[in-house]
């Protein structure tokens, strides 16, 4: 069943949105990504189905773009570990600036992947910064579900 919602899905092309836009796409849904990675652009596993444009952190009118239209945003974005400039600090920030982005672009309803009991007052960062979203995107006024796989 087809329908005329467009859904953008974080990395689509990693592991975790991979399953989860051949999902979205298996219902008839239309599916874009934001990637960190359009090198892999030449490996697309959806053979063209998926519009893809670069995650622009750096310029917050182009994210805005590139979720204009969309229904629903998935966002599986993060960081696995501190590396160079790399850190669950800057994650945190690119992903306020992912929010800002979608309340912006009319995004209708934000699904952002957690991950099991963040707290703020936690002393891993991976945690803490898990949970700060957590919080801001509750205050950000969008339609909202916060996934916390185990």
């Amino acid at each position: 069943m087809a329908n005329n919602e467009t859904h953008v899905v974080t990395g689509a092309f990693g592991y975790s949105g991979r399953h989860l836009a051949a999902a979205l796409l298996q219902q008839g849904t239309r599916v874009r990504t934001i990637t960190g990675h359009p090198s892999q652009l030449r490996s697309d596993p959806f053979d063209g189905q998926i519009e893809a444009s670069p995650f622009n952190f750096d310029d917050p009118d182009a994210l805005v773009r590139s979720l204009e239209g969309a229904t629903v945003l998935y966002n599986t974005y993060w960081v696995r570990f501190d590396y160079g400039d790399t850190t669950y600090d800057k994650a945190v920030e690119n992903t306020r600036t992912l929010i800002r982005a979608a309340v912006s672009a009319g995004v209708e309803r934000f699904v952002h992947v957690s991950i099991t009991n963040p707290t703020i007052d936690s002393p891993l960062p991976y945690f803490r910064g898990k949970a700060l979203l957590e919080q801001d995107l509750a205050e950000s006024g969008l339609s909202h579900a916060i996934l916390r796989p185990t």
